[in-house]
């Protein structure tokens, strides 16, 4: 009974019905000490979101070849930057948990072959422009365009047509069932964008979301103020954004130390045991579904032959990455995308692990000889080139000569990924099995930075997730999905070394919720929406 009197109170406490010194008194008559009657206020008042203040967010993502066009958002930074001005029908909440967002409610049909999107009503657009289906069709018109550069084509390639159901209804029918269909619509390319006469401007900013964009510098930083007319309560705090393109690791552990900012991500695991000394800073920590990955273009030579692929594969020592790069914050990989926070792994893949013997033996079949080049650069990781370096040692005991081209850090993500045959690479993950494949790996997404293809395990890869995706019964969908992965592990071109923790250090004046997303980094990169200063 004393202890719901005390809890009582302190939700009097967060609502501001009583003062902290009334509560304090409260409690003691009902039984707590002074101490632990403090720490509760000091706990209930720093939980309780409060207006205010310019956060500067230091990122370890960003290039100078960045735009404003969602669709060609490649990096953390346009991410957030998307997510700060802008909204999509549905979002992944700090619990994981699928919800609405400009989508009120949504429904399938026919097997879901057919989804019903329910707008929600008086939604503004920062210019002014009333939310309707009309701008939800013609953003998704834009992805889908036959000329379209967006990564979000693939995504979007199983609809064959949209219609309204006056303003604020939008009806999408698919070639085939797709239970997944409500997380595709969350992606962060598809920030829903103000039409005119059918069409919509995606260099223009402008979006629905709880900060208005002010001034955007490719690679450097993007200034954004509250939107006054938010649609969500209890959203974005904070007066203004400063979203900063901090590439270097040392760089970004200085701004936060120094107090330069006051979040920053991808915190090198090399000085996460300094940072948490500092009396100033708290270290934040989520597992989720990132990965480091090598990814190898089969349309780049050697590595169309498959035993190349699978003499590399056994000639990386990932616990070694592990251990020396993430220093125990992660797992190894197993070359595929999917992690035990995904549903439907398959544990009967057993690990594959370093074995220069087999190594040898694949390369061997293979017929090459001379030096393999392995593009890498640290805007792909924090440690992205000791891990190539390592990799290459490794591989020298199964007599594969690597060379490892340290690649500039700007620009990176345009002339580097998804062009040379073989770099490192980061994937933040994607909730679903369907989505991230429709993200990476089917022979119809711009991002399938593996070119994998055109061989025969490929091509019934793709017939297999397009069966998954419109099978309902769970235990055939389950065997769909173990066939998808044993085909990537054994044919596919990209090398999944490593599962890394996020790692994050925030000023101790900063709050968030109890729950911080773990779908992407920086609390599913949306810190912008979601914190406040305590």
């Amino acid at each position: 009974m004393k202890k719901k009197v005390i809890l009582d109170q302190a939700e009097q406490l967060t609502a501001g019905n009583i003062s902290r010194r009334q509560f304090i008194m409260t409690a003691i008559a009902a039984g707590a000490t002074l101490p632990m009657a403090m720490s509760i206020a000091t706990d209930a008042v720093a939980a309780t979101p409060v207006k205010g203040g310019r956060l500067r967010q230091g990122m370890g993502y960003g290039s100078t070849t960045d735009t404003l066009d969602p669709g060609t958002s490649e990096n953390g930074f346009t991410q957030a930057l998307h997510y700060t001005y802008g909204n999509q029908l549905t979002e992944v909440d700090s619990d994981g948990k699928l919800i609405g967002e400009l989508a009120e409610s949504f429904e399938p049909g026919e097997g879901a072959k057919s989804w019903v999107f329910n707008l929600r009503q008086g939604v503004e657009f920062h210019n002014g422009k009333t939310l309707t289906a009309d701008d939800v069709i013609a953003t998704y018109n834009y992805h889908r365009d036959e000329n379209s550069k967006s990564a979000a084509k693939g995504l979007l390639s199983a609809i064959t047509s949209m219609k309204k159901d006056g303003d604020n209804r939008v009806i999408f029918e698919l070639d085939g069932g797709n239970a997944d269909f409500p997380y595709i619509v969350s992606d962060y390319h598809l920030v829903i964008q103000p039409s005119k006469d059918g069409k919509i401007d995606a260099l223009s900013g402008i979006g629905t979301g709880g900060y208005v964009l002010d001034t955007f510098e490719p690679g450097v930083r993007a200034m954004s103020k509250r939107n006054p007319n938010y649609f969500k309560e209890g959203r974005a705090h904070f007066d203004e954004i400063e979203l900063l393109s901090i590439l270097d690791v040392t760089a970004r552990q200085n701004a936060i130390m120094n107090g330069d900012a006051d979040v920053v991500d991808n915190v090198d695991p090399k000085t996460v045991a300094l940072l948490a000394r500092a009396p100033n800073l708290t270290i934040l920590e989520t597992t989720g579904t990132q990965h480091y990955t090598f990814p190898m273009r089969l349309d780049v030579e050697p590595f169309g032959n498959r035993d190349l692929r699978l003499a590399l594969k056994y000639a990386i020592n990932r616990q070694e990455l592990v251990d020396k790069i993430l220093l125990g914050h992660g797992l190894a990989g197993n070359d595929i995308p999917v992690s035990a926070a995904m549903p439907f792994l398959n544990t009967d893949i057993a690990q594959r692990e370093f074995d220069p013997e087999k190594a040898a033996e694949h390369y061997k079949k293979s017929g090459h000889s001379g030096p393999i080049q392995l593009s890498a650069s640290d805007a792909a990781f924090a440690g992205a080139v000791d891990a190539a370096q390592l990799i290459a040692a490794s591989a020298k005991q199964a007599g594969i000569e690597i060379e490892v081209v340290r690649e500039p850090k700007d620009g990176y993500w345009s002339n580097v990924w998804n062009k040379k045959g073989w770099c490192a690479c980061y994937w933040g993950g994607r909730p679903t099995q369907d989505w991230m494949y429709s993200a990476a790996y089917t022979s119809d997404t711009e991002w399938n930075d593996t070119a994998w293809k055109e061989t025969d395990d490929a091509k019934k890869f793709n017939d297999v997730v397009v069966a998954a995706r419109s099978e309902t019964d769970e235990t055939k969908r389950k065997a769909q999905y173990f066939e998808a992965q044993q085909l990537l592990h054994d044919d596919g071109g990209a090398i999944v070394a490593m599962w890394a923790n996020y790692i994050h250090a925030h000023s101790k004046k900063i709050a968030h919720g109890e729950n911080v997303a773990a779908n992407w980094v920086n609390d599913g990169n949306k810190i912008a929406e979601r914190w406040w200063f305590a």
